[in-house]
């Protein structure tokens, strides 16, 4: 470990070792380091006897929810847009050879005490559920106006600008009722609340084209989820970083962040071993975590609180046509909130858990001081509950962007329940780190339907 590296990545969460796999594939000498003894971090899948190590020290698993190795439960929840930006970078450095992909059965949305599937072309909205007669027909137009618009043509624009006229414009352009934002700007645009409306549309399109073009490839949902679970995800990056000469060492305590005199990284000590390096990566947790680290000086702040219910049920959602795997989100407005409330469900199906068992795992941003309460009416949606294991885990971000001390903290996972806001995260970092943008080769990936 008394060595000389270009980087030293602290945490095994997916953050780090997209990160980690990325600067190998640059020709770093990378050292990757983890406290805990399994890789992913905050973003880890368990198998049933360390969830309730996690969660229940004292208690053994019931022996009818089956084998120990069937299951690889989440502990953040997250699924992967088939077109996405993770799936760019899983193809840009051929990570995909190691994963194997299952579609996730349906996308649906939670409107006046009910879920419906989300509707995604004019062709399903005229069929929607989500819309009376008159609205179906002017959400027609608003899709066929989606599909149809060409940069360069001002003919398809119908008279609007994306980069200047907020989404609220766009609406009333289309007359659009508010509950049929409602399921476009969080079920298809998937933001977490409404500030979007009052932005320019620009990134509002083009979220609900990456929403239709997913959707597109598969037809049932556009999420992809990998078999065995989350915790593949930050493997497959270890095994890419160490192709390339990365070094991994697990079950490692970190005692301590070495600085220079003038405060910048100079390494990172573990009992009597000190590693060296130009820069170092890492989540949060090695950092403070919203405490003083050392030499008093407060590297990350909490930003927000999320509240998780990992849910074990022996049944499908019901309203969901007995789906194996479904994403529902609760628009903020349909229950009064600021934030959405997000619920991902996946089965054996996709090698997670034993046969005839259903994990479901409901989450949104803590706004009160009761967070279970919050996420009720995504608990009221699952039928009965078998059991249940609740979190609350705080939202770290950064106080600095690192370029002066050469300390570069990533971000907590937020509550969103896919990848992109990740994938944002590394690109940050990436360009921090290296200076340039973080240029992507786009191939299509290959999923089992």
């Amino acid at each position: 470990m008394d060595e000389e590296y270009d980087v030293i990545v602290l945490g095994t969460g997916l953050t780090e070792c997209i990160l980690s796999g990325l600067l190998s594939v640059e020709g770093k000498k990378v050292l990757h380091m983890d406290r805990n003894d399994y890789y992913g971090g905050e973003s880890a899948s368990l198998n049933l006897t360390q969830l309730f190590r996690k969660f229940r020290p004292n208690n053994s698993p019931p022996a009818d929810l089956g084998r120990d190795r069937d299951y690889a439960v989440d502990l953040i929840p997250k699924f992967i847009i088939a077109s996405g930006e993770l799936v760019n970078i899983l193809v840009h450095t051929n990570v995909l050879q190691y994963l194997e992909f299952k579609q996730i059965a349906g996308s649906f949305v939670y409107k006046n005490g009910k879920i419906s599937k989300v509707p995604s072309t004019e062709v399903e909205a005229a069929k929607s559920p989500l819309m009376g007669l008159f609205e179906k027909y002017r959400a027609k137009k608003f899709f066929e106006f989606l599909q149809k618009w060409e940069e360069g043509d001002p003919a398809t624009h119908q008279g609007l600008n994306l980069d200047k006229d907020s989404m609220r414009k766009v609406y009333q352009h289309f007359g659009l009722e508010p509950g049929t934002q409602d399921f476009i700007g969080h079920a298809m645009a998937l933001y977490l609340d409404d500030d979007y409306i009052n932005k320019p549309a620009r990134e509002t399109y083009e979220r609900i084209v990456l929403y239709t073009t997913s959707m597109a490839r598969w037809g049932k949902s556009p999420y992809i989820y990998p078999l065995y679970g989350l915790g593949e995800l930050p493997q497959a990056f270890a095994r890419l970083s160490a192709i390339y000469g990365g070094t991994y060492m697990l079950d490692k305590p970190i005692d301590e962040i070495v600085l220079n005199k003038d405060g910048s990284f100079a390494g990172v000590r573990s009992g009597a071993d000190t590693a060296r390096a130009k820069m170092v990566i890492g989540d949060p947790s090695y950092f403070g975590a919203g405490k003083e680290a050392e030499g008093g000086k407060l590297r990350v702040v909490e930003d927000g609180k999320v509240v998780r219910a990992i849910c074990i049920l022996k049944h499908p959602i019901p309203g969901t046509e007995d789906s194996d795997s479904v994403q529902i989100i609760i628009p903020q407005n349909q229950v009064n909130r600021r934030n959405d409330i997000y619920i991902a469900m996946v089965s054996s199906t996709h090698k997670v858990c034993a046969n005839n068992i259903y994990v479901a795992i409901v989450s949104t941003i803590v706004e009160t001081s009761a967070p279970e309460n919050e996420i009720q009416p995504g608990l009221h949606l699952l039928g009965s509950i078998y059991d249940k294991f609740v979190t609350v885990s705080p939202i770290y971000t950064p106080v600095a962007d690192g370029k002066q001390d050469h300390v570069y903290i990533t971000r907590s996972y937020d509550a969103t329940s896919h990848f992109e806001t990740v994938v944002e995260d590394v690109q940050a970092v990436f360009k921090r780190v290296m200076g340039k943008d973080l240029v992507l080769k786009k191939r299509e990936p290959d999923a089992e339907h």
